[in-house]
């Protein structure tokens, strides 16, 4: 007998198993994690350095050559300062800042595709074969030559697809900077947590952002945050009623149809 290699499996039969490997495992984690909870609503995260969390990573952005300023003689002006007055604006790590957080996206496509296809070829009712052709019908009883090159055909598609979709979130959220790049600019990090009864709302902010955006209330506009990544979302009993049961979920990503 041979000895079987792994290699041997199929690629997407390995690529199942991993996947579902890592889908139980998941799944175990969250499913120990409910199960603590039962009978008591969603526990609150604590408190904690944003920059300490695990995969947190530094960005890296491209940056301009730094330019040294020159003081002037007997000059009110500082160089590179923005204002005469310093104010209460978020500047340095580990300032905060308020977010006004405003989407309001909402789209509506119809797509209609109809077609209809026919075509028919007749080659040469007259058929004649070394003057075999009168044998046809005695042979294949009921066949006539007339009929024997007749091609057609007649195909059609029809397609109506829909799409409609609304999206509508508007919060205020807290942020600190917790890094500041070499031109200046600064990233910001945020969450907000809010328990109502059985559940648990979740809101999350993280982007760079320039400090001439900021208002003289200490406020920025989502709009204004670049490489934006918002989040909102929650868990709890309202949430597991709503998403389907993990053996489905797991069913839907491994079946093939």
């Amino acid at each position: 007998m041979f000895p079987i290699r792994s290699r041997s499996l199929p690629t997407l039969a390995m690529r199942s198993a991993l996947l579902a490997s890592a889908a139980l495992t998941l799944t175990a984690c969250n499913t120990l994690e409910r199960l603590s909870e039962v009978g008591e609503p969603p526990k609150v995260s604590g408190i904690s350095d944003p920059t300490q969390a695990p995969g947190y990573k530094p960005i890296s952005m491209p940056m301009p050559a730094p330019v040294v300023p020159t003081a002037g003689a007997n000059s009110l002006w500082r160089p590179g300062a923005r204002g005469f007055f310093k104010d209460a604006r978020a500047t340095e790590v580990g300032d905060i800042l308020t977010v006004s957080i405003s989407i309001n996206d909402s789209s509506n496509m119809i797509n209609q595709t109809q077609l209809t296809t026919a075509a028919s070829d007749v080659a040469n009712p007259s058929f004649s074969l070394l003057g075999l052709e009168n044998s046809v019908g005695k042979v294949f009883a009921g066949a006539a030559t007339a009929g024997l090159w007749n091609v057609g055909d007649t195909g059609g598609l029809t397609g109506n697809a829909t799409s409609i979709r609304s999206e509508a979130v508007t919060v205020n959220l807290a942020a600190t900077i917790v890094q500041k790049l070499p031109n200046g600019n600064l990233v910001i990090s945020g969450k907000q947590e809010l328990r109502v009864n059985s559940e648990l709302r979740e809101v999350s902010i993280e982007g760079i952002i320039r400090p001439q955006d900021i208002s003289s209330s200490n406020v920025i506009s989502s709009s204004n945050i670049a490489e934006a990544r918002i989040i909102y979302g929650g868990r709890g009993t309202l949430s597991d009623i709503q998403q389907p049961r993990y053996g489905e979920q797991l069913l839907n990503i491994l079946a093939p149809f």
